[in-house]
């Protein structure tokens, strides 16, 4: 991973045993009853979201379930390209009308990635009528929308997950 990129919590996070025996042997979203037990899903970001995350149907069913059960939802980086296929209960786009981050069109024309994602995450969320917003790049910003936090790249990180904790209190 690029400087920037590494940050010292994901350094700690990957020199820390128990934590990456859990990840790696974490149940499927698909296995996971999310209207009962659940009180919060966080997505990570990362290029690979970008396959992962999109046109995911197990995943688009667990943010829906927890986004219009008044549950939290946070995502940071690339995570929020798992957003652009959900609803909320009206069938609007989930991000419609509401403050939003994610990794920025400069950011990606910076890393030479725009061709290799699906969409610019940007660029799709104002599409959809969210209320995009962002910082400088590399800088950390957070957006709190009622119980959705978005984060816009790996700088915002430790600050999106402090916000979806803050919301669990």
């Amino acid at each position: 991973m690029g400087e920037g990129f590494f940050t010292d919590a994901a350094k700690k996070f990957m020199h820390d045993g128990a934590a990456v025996g859990k990840i790696c042997h974490s149940t499927p979203i698909s296995k996971i009853n999310f209207e009962e037990g659940v009180d919060a899903i966080f997505m990570t970001g990362g290029h690979g979201t970008v396959v992962d995350y999109v046109s995911n149907p197990a995943l688009k069913s667990a943010i829906e379930t927890m986004y219009n059960g008044g549950k939290v939802v946070g995502t940071v980086c690339h995570g929020p390209m798992c957003l652009v296929d959900c609803v909320k209960k009206d069938g609007t786009p989930l991000v419609e009308g509401l403050e939003v981050t994610g990794f920025s069109n400069e950011e990606e024309e910076a890393v030479q990635m725009t061709s290799m994602v699906p969409f610019l995450l940007e660029s799709k969320f104002k599409e959809q009528g969210g209320i995009y917003s962002k910082a400088d790049s590399w800088n950390s910003k957070v957006c709190v929308a009622g119980k959705l936090v978005t984060g816009q790249n790996p700088q915002s990180s430790e600050e999106c997950a402090k916000a979806v904790v803050k919301l669990l209190e």
